[in-house]
């Protein structure tokens, strides 16, 4: 059996990329400053990348899956340009009435990544813009979580996050 890995869980817009709503066109896709550079240094820090992302745009007739596969294609182009490579992505397309499994805040993208590799899950983190993602993190057994306020708008007082930062580049100072 393979050593677990430390996985770095993100999120991707609003995390990676600025929210722009339904994102699925590369014209409009601008990565987040500082996430490339905090990329690399959780890559250094033996981490591997994974990105767990609703895209209920799919779900609700704004974009084909061929749509987002293009767009995340071109995405982990451009990061591995860069030197960084993800891991894998995991994608919910379903709309929040739809109540499956996958869409956080459920946890069925973790227990998808679970299922597909050995996750050292009490050193793993994902880094979410709301507070579905945390609450999915938390429910696969990931207690390393931050909240950034590169996103959506949160509710700092009522999270359940471990830490709340400007962006992804802050949560170098706890890993």
């Amino acid at each position: 059996m393979p050593n677990p890995r430390k996985i770095f869980f993100m999120d991707r817009d609003g995390v990676i990329n600025k929210e722009v709503g339904y994102l699925h066109q590369i014209s409009k896709f601008i990565f987040i400053d500082g996430v490339i550079n905090a990329m690399k240094k959780v890559i250094s820090k033996d981490y591997s990348i994974i990105v767990v992302t609703n895209q209920s745009g799919i779900g609700r007739g704004l974009y084909q899956v061929e749509d987002y596969k293009k767009l995340n294609t071109w995405m982990i182009k451009s990061l591995k340009n860069e030197g960084i490579e993800i891991l894998d992505t995991f994608f919910c397309p379903h709309k929040p009435e739809d109540k499956c499994s996958c869409r956080k805040p459920a946890p069925g993208m973790f227990f998808d990544a679970f299922s597909k590799y050995t996750i050292d899950i009490d050193n793993s983190w994902m880094i979410g813009d709301k507070e579905a993602d945390i609450t999915a993190a938390r429910l696969a057994g990931i207690n390393n979580t931050a909240l950034v306020r590169s996103g959506h708008r949160i509710n700092e007082e009522e999270s359940k996050a471990k830490y709340i930062i400007n962006s992804a580049s802050d949560v170098l100072k706890f890993i």
